[in-house]
């Protein structure tokens, strides 16, 4: 019974040619999350510079009031 149940999902082609398509979109999308994870840690450096920055002013102006 597991084997004709684990058949309906397991697919294992002869022709190996028809994992060419399958490793295509593979390297696209794990391409495309491999830069979007770098665009965001790129913005989140950014952001916590500018934190930084508005930090210091603050005590820049509490120091001085």
């Amino acid at each position: 019974m597991t084997n004709i149940i684990f058949g309906l999902f397991l697919y294992f082609p002869e022709d190996k040619t028809e994992y060419i398509p399958a490793a295509i979109s593979f390297m696209a999308f794990f391409i495309a999350a491999v830069l979007t994870m770098r665009l965001i840690i790129k913005i989140s450096k950014r952001q916590e510079e500018k934190a930084k920055q508005f930090e210091e002013q603050l005590k820049k102006q509490q120091a001085k009031d």
